[in-house]
C-alpha cells in the first residue's frame, strides 16, 4: 500500500481568500458570519451566513468562463489554481494519465438554478441561457479542473449531501494508496446561498437566526456557508522525490450509514466510522490528539457527535480537543469537511488548534473540551476530521503530522 501526502491546499471561504488568511482567521477565532447579501433576501427569515461578499468574479474569469461557471465553479478553480501552484506539480505525459479530479459538492449550480428558474418562472421568458445545463450540474467543478490542468484519469463527482467533501477526499486517498493513481485534485465546493437556497433550509428549521453556538446550551442551529478548498494529494514516494513541501499525510479513511433516519443523526453510525478511520490508520486511540468536528451548532447533531467519540474513544475522549470551526466560517454543506481539513493540517504542522466561537454555556451532553472561544497552542501528531451528513452517511478522515 503507498503512502499518501498533501503537497497543496488552496482555499475561498468567508474567513479569506487563500490558506494563509483563513488560518490567521481560524487562529484569532474571527467570525466570518454575518448579513446575507442577494436578490430578495428580504423575504427570508434567515438573513445571515457566511457570505464571500468580497468575490470578484468578473476580475478573474473572461465573458466567455462566466457563461460556463457556476459560482461553486468559481471557487473550485480559484482554490485549485493555489493548491497546484504550491505542489508545483505539472500534468504532463505519464503523471497526467494517472492523476485524478474526485471532489465534492450537494447543491452543484444552485444559484444558477434559482437565477434561471426567476427568469422562467417569475420574469415569463422563454428563453434560457444554452450553457445552463453545464453549468449547473454538479460535476462542472471536477470536469474544469481536468481541463485546466490536462488530468486525464478518473475525474468525477461525489454529493452525499454534509460529508460530500469527506467522501471525496476518502475516495482519491484510497486510489493513491492502491496503486490506481500517482495524484489526486480532491475537496470540495459549494455555493447555496441563493434566495432559493437558503428558503429550502429554513423549511427545515435548523437554522439560526443570529449565530453558531457549536456544544454551547444555548445553540440554536446552523449557520449556512459558501466557498471552496482543493488539495493535492500526492503518493508520498513521488513527492519526496521530487523534493516537494509535505503539509501532512493521510493516514485514515473509514465510511458508514446509519441505515435509520433521513435528518435525525445516529451514535452508532458515527461511532464507527470514527473507529473505522482509526481502525484503518492503524492508529492506538490514545495517539490522537485534535478531533475537526461536524459541529453544526443543533442539538440533536452536537450531543450525538459528543456522544459517538466517547464511544469510540472511550476514556481517552476527555484527552483529546475537539472543535467547530463552522463557528467562523458556517456550514458549507457538501464544502464543508473540505474547509475543515485546513484546521487538522495546521493543528499539525503549526501546533494551533482552531476554537469553537461563540461558546457561552456548557451542556453537559456536550462535556468534550471544545476548545471554547480562543485557540489554543497544543503539540498535535494525529488528527481526525468528522463529516455525518443528512441521509445518515458518515466519513472520517484522519491525518498525521507530515513525516
Amino acid at each position: 500500500m503507498k503512502r499518501v501526502v498533501i503537497t497543496g491546499a488552496g482555499t475561498v471561504n468567508a474567513l479569506g481568500l487563500d490558506v494563509p488568511s483563513t488560518l490567521a482567521a481560524m487562529a484569532e477565532g474571527k467570525c466570518g458570519i454575518g448579513d446575507l447579501n442577494f436578490r430578495d433576501v428580504d423575504r427570508l427569515a434567515i438573513k445571515i451566513g457566511g457570505q464571500i461578499h468580497e468575490w470578484d468574479a468578473e476580475g478573474q474569469f473572461n465573458r466567455q468562463q462566466m457563461a460556463l461557471y457556476d459560482r461553486f465553479t468559481q471557487f473550485t478553480l480559484v482554490a485549485a489554481q493555489q493548491a497546484i501552484g504550491q505542489s508545483g506539480l505539472e500534468f504532463v505525459g505519464e503523471l497526467a494519465l494517472r492523476s485524478g479530479v474526485i471532489l465534492g459538492t450537494s447543491g452543484g449550480g444552485l444559484t444558477t438554478q434559482d437565477d434561471n428558474y426567476r427568469m422562467v418562472y417569475e420574469e415569463g421568458k422563454n428563453r434560457v441561457h444554452p450553457f445552463v445545463v453545464p453549468k449547473l450540474m454538479n460535476n462542472a467543478a471536477c470536469s474544469h479542473v481536468s481541463m485546466e490542468y490536462n488530468i486525464k484519469g478518473p475525474c468525477y463527482t461525489v454529493a452525499t449531501a454534509c460529508a460530500s467533501s469527506n467522501h471525496a477526499m476518502g475516495q482519491a486517498f484510497n486510489m493513491i494508496r492502491c496503486g490506481m493513481s500517482t495524484a489526486m485534485i480532491t475537496g470540495g465546493s459549494e455555493s447555496m446561498l441563493c434566495f432559493g437556497g437558503v428558503k429550502a433550509w429554513e423549511g427545515l428549521r435548523v437554522m439560526s437566526k443570529d449565530a453558531c453556538r457549536p456544544f454551547s446550551l444555548n445553540r440554536n442551529g446552523m449557520v449556512q456557508g459558501e466557498g471552496a478548498a482543493v488539495f493535492v494529494f500526492e503518493e508520498m514516494e513521488h513527492a519526496q522525490k521530487r523534493g516537494a513541501e509535505i503539509l501532512a499525510e493521510v493516514i485514515g479513511f473509514a465510511m458508514t450509514s446509519d441505515a435509520s433516519d433521513i435528518v435525525m443523526p445516529s451514535k452508532q453510525g458515527a461511532a464507527r466510522a470514527i473507529s473505522g478511520a482509526i481502525t484503518d490508520a492503524r492508529l492506538n486511540k490514545d495517539e490522537i490528539g485534535y478531533i475537526n468536528a461536524h459541529g453544526t451548532g443543533t442539538a440533536a447533531n452536537d450531543k450525538t457527535e459528543c456522544a459517538a467519540v466517547a464511544d469510540a474513544l472511550g476514556a481517552h475522549a476527555d484527552n483529546i480537543m475537539i472543535s467547530s470551526t463552522k463557528s467562523m466560517h458556517g456550514h458549507l454543506i457538501g464544502g464543508t469537511g473540505a474547509v475543515e481539513l485546513l484546521a487538522c493540517i495546521m493543528a499539525l504542522k503549526d501546533g494551533i488548534i482552531a476554537p469553537t466561537i461563540n461558546y457561552e454555556e456548557p451542556d453537559p451532553e456536550c462535556a468534550l473540551d471544545v476548545v471554547p472561544n480562543e485557540a489554543r497552542d497544543a503539540a498535535v501528531d494525529v488528527a481526525l476530521s468528522n463529516a455525518f451528513a443528512f441521509g445518515g452517511l458518515n466519513a472520517v478522515l484522519a491525518l498525521r503530522k507530515a513525516p
